[in-house]
This record gives structure tokens, C-alpha cells and sequence, in this order.
């Protein structure tokens, strides 16, 4: 996961920092849609005719997204950028740019020995999934700050009025998902326990990771799946999988107008995922989508397996949206999954 390492961490100030991320930046920009990237106030895009821009922006803070005392610094800016990455994924967008304004505590930027700085880790980690997606660090803002924090913007682009929606589901049509659920709710669980063992080491370091941790701590966006449901015309609505599967198809149903129900024996469980952490966990960050039930629907999209786990239905007065089958019973399915501000 982590190879050759840069060190961004502090020598003198703010300004040391922000030139050695600019220099990191510079590798990542020399082709593609950015025109013009850090040093000026303002970054410049181009992207090609007949497109249009798809931006989405995420907020990570320490204690509400990612522990200190767990997280490595690694995951959690890998974990800043996917987040971002899966919301243009769900809407078939090819990454464009990335913003980042970061603020840690001024410890968190000191270099420690041969490791670098916990800001040298989170870049190494965030600038790695951006290498891989080609999508350019293009500005940002830098802060000292009590609590560590990341904001990330995300420029994607689609084609002009073909980028996928949440509102295009209809009775009738089949549900379907990439990959695997609930590994990450499942890698989660796992993760307080294991550095509990590691009494030594504050941090798992990631070429240590168990492989019950991966999917939470390194999940991989589903760009390439995205782009290829779109380029196909094979989705007629899509959502990532951020907050949990109960409650991100209630979503998709609701922007669609529509019910749905889903058989549970046909879930894909990830690892030791129970039913439970694959229905509510959230954080797999794989994409659930709708299909035209007379489409003949591929085994894989590039190279992850596509899953058909039930179907959009016909809202009914007076009943829950979405609806759960297991084994001869049909209940309702109410959203358990992540949400800011719940009870």
C-alpha cells in the first residue's frame, strides 16, 4: 500500500509546508483536464466539448470520521479522497480535480524520524488514490486547528445531461450492486480490538493491515464501474454506498418516486459481514443501481462482480418505501444507517 514516502512535514511553517505539497501536486498535473493548478489563486480547468461539471464535497474530522488513536495517517487521507471519488463514480463522472483544505494541530505536521509527520502520511495516502485515478491535487487551503480536519472538493465531468441520477428508477426494474457489503461496518468492529493488542503501536502501519481491516481502512471507489455503467447505458438510476444500504436506496427511491424490495439472502457478504453490518453499516462505498429489467446485465464490470439483490416496485399508500424478503416473510426496511445529527 505505501511505498517510497515524500516528507511534507514542517521545517519552516506554513509556507515550507505548502511548497513541498505543491511540489507532490506537480507530479500528478502534467496531463488531463487541469490547466493550471497550485501557485495562483485560482486553479483553471478545461474539460472537453459537451461535457458538464459534476462537483461534490466531503468533510472528515477527527472523532466523528476517524480516530487518531486508530486511523492510520495513511488511511485517513486515502479514506478523505474515496469518499469523494465514489460520489462522481455514482454519477458516471471521470475524476477532473481535487481541493483539499486541511487543519491539524501544529504536532500533527512535525517530522518524527524516518515515518515523516502524520500530515506527511495522510498526503502520502490521499496523493497514492489520486495517482491511481488520475485526478490532480488542484488547490486547497492549509490552517492550524485544534482538531484535525479535511475538506475535500471533487471536479468531475459527464457528458452533457448523460451523467447518471438518482431519479431515474421505475417499477419494474432490477436492483443490482457492485462488489461485496458490509466489510467495512465488519473491518470496523475489528479495529478498536486489534490496536487495543498492539499496546506498543499507536498506528496499524498499512503494510500490516489485517485483511479483516482493509475494506475499512483503504475502501476502493468504484470510478471505472461507473463510468462503464454509463458508457454502456446500463444504469438507469445509481448512489454509492456511503451511509449503509437501508438507508442510501431509501434515497434512491425517494428522488425516483418509487418503492423496492430487496431478498436478503441475496446480499453479497463481504468477509465476516453479518446481514445486519450489510445492510446498515455503510462506508463500502460500492454502487447500488437500478436496471431496465430487459437488459442483459454482465457477471462483472471491470473485474468486480455485479450482484442482483431485488427490484424497484410501485410505492404503496400508507407503507415504507423500501421493503426487506427473508425467506417467506416481507417486512419493512427502515433506514439504520449512518446520519448526522440522528438519534
Amino acid at each position: 500500500m505505501v511505498g517510497k514516502r515524500t516528507n511534507f512535514g514542517v521545517a519552516g511553517g506554513e509556507l515550507d509546508l505548502l511548497r513541498t505539497i505543491r511540489d507532490r501536486a506537480a507530479r500528478g498535473a502534467r496531463q488531463g483536464s487541469l490547466r493550471l493548478g497550485i501557485g495562483d489563486d485560482c486553479a483553471l480547468l478545461g474539460v472537453k466539448p459537451g461535457e458538464e461539471l459534476a462537483v461534490t464535497t466531503d468533510l472528515s474530522i477527527a472523532g466523528r470520521h476517524f480516530r487518531m488513536d486508530c486511523h492510520p495517517p495513511e488511511s485517513v487521507g486515502h479514506r478523505t479522497l474515496a469518499r469523494g471519488l465514489s460520489d462522481l463514480a455514482a454519477m458516471g463522472a471521470r475524476p477532473v480535480a481535487a481541493f483539499l483544505s486541511l487543519g491539524v494541530p501544529r504536532e500533527l505536521t512535525v517530522r518524527k524520524g524516518r515515518g515523516g509527520s502524520w500530515v506527511d502520511r495522510f498526503l502520502e495516502g490521499l496523493f497514492r488514490l489520486a495517482d491511481t485515478h488520475g485526478c490532480p491535487l488542484a488547490g486547497g487551503d492549509l490552517a492550524e486547528s485544534p482538531v484535525a480536519l479535511a475538506d475535500i472538493v471533487l471536479v468531475g465531468a459527464a457528458p452533457a445531461g448523460k451523467a447518471l441520477r438518482r431519479s431515474g428508477a421505475l417499477p419494474g426494474d432490477l436492483l443490482y450492486v457492485t462488489g461485496t457489503l458490509g466489510a467495512a461496518a465488519a473491518g470496523l468492529a475489528k479495529l478498536g480490538e486489534t490496536v487495543a493488542r498492539r499496546s506498543s503501536r499507536r498506528w496499524i502501519d498499512p503494510p500490516r493491515v489485517p485483511a479483516v481491516l482493509v475494506a475499512h481502512l483503504y475502501p476502493q471507489p468504484r470510478i471505472a464501474q461507473g463510468l462503464t455503467l454509463r458508457r454502456r447505458g446500463l444504469a438507469a438510476a445509481a448512489i454509492d454506498l456511503s451511509d449503509g444500504l437501508s438507508t442510501d436506496l431509501a434515497h434512491l427511491c425517494e428522488e425516483s418516486g418509487a418503492g423496492a424490495i430487496i431478498q436478503a439472502e441475496k446480499l453479497p457478504l463481504g468477509g465476516t459481514a453479518s446481514v445486519d453490518q450489510a445492510l446498515h453499516g455503510g462506508e463500502d462505498y460500492e454502487l447500488l443501481f437500478a436496471a431496465r429489467p430487459w437488459l442483459r446485465m454482465p457477471r462483472t464490470l471491470a473485474g468486480v462482480p455485479i450482484t442482483g439483490i431485488g427490484q424497484i416496485a410501485r410505492p404503496q399508500r400508507g407503507m415504507p418505501r423500501v421493503m426487506i424478503e427473508t425467506g417467506t416473510t416481507v417486512e419493512p426496511l427502515a433506514p439504520q444507517g449512518w446520519e448526522h445529527f440522528g438519534s
